[in-house]
């Protein structure tokens, strides 16, 4: 999803982690016993428009890479064209509110939180290794990322698009103040 998606495709993806989500619930509640309980955290948003810079924007400046190597001829267009990236990253609303209808665990706490790209952003960093978080943001994305790139486009362009992207992210980091938002919930299994 990216900010330019049409409402069609954002309310597809809504859907879908609302049917994922509930049968997660399902699942994990079957495995715990009555007052049990269960800390999840992952990438969300604080924002309820599921296009927000705060969700999307890394996914965003993979395409910008993927799109400069379609207009370098390095991609087929109609290849780029049929390309997504199922993953959607929901509100704290939107979690409460899935919570709620599966019915299975009472909210304790949830929280957001915000994580900095540069995991040494303004902290001391023993190792040179460690301040181009351009290179650890490219890592971090091409773990999640590349099987999805690679069965879609082949391997033959993997180590060209994160070389890019790795340029793309460092100079959007060096220039404004980039961060990841999380979603946290501590849930207990209702008796």
């Amino acid at each position: 999803m990216a900010s330019s998606s049409p409402p069609c495709l954002l309310k597809a993806y809504y859907e879908q982690f609302q049917s994922d989500f509930s049968l997660f619930l399902r699942c994990r509640s079957a495995e715990l016993q009555e007052g049990g309980s269960m800390v999840l955290t992952f990438l969300g948003r604080r924002s309820e428009d599921p296009s927000s810079k705060e969700c999307c924007y890394i996914w965003e400046l993979l395409a910008v890479a993927l799109n400069d190597m379609v207009a370098e001829g390095l991609i087929d267009e109609e290849k780029m064209d049929s390309f997504n990236l199922p993953h959607y990253t929901p509100s704290p609303t939107e979690v409460k509110c899935e919570v709620g209808k599966e019915g299975s665990f009472t909210i304790n706490r949830l929280e957001v939180s915000q994580v900095n790209w540069n995991a040494y952003h303004g902290e001391f960093c023993p190792s040179d290794a460690h301040k181009d978080g351009g290179y650890n943001v490219a890592k971090l994305v091409r773990a999640v990322a590349e099987p999805l790139l690679v069965s879609h486009f082949g391997d033959g362009i993997i180590e060209e698009v994160f070389s890019r992207y790795q340029k793309i992210v460092a100079d959007r980091m060096s220039r404004e103040t980039t961060e990841f938002v999380n979603v946290t919930v501590s849930m207990t299994k209702r008796g």
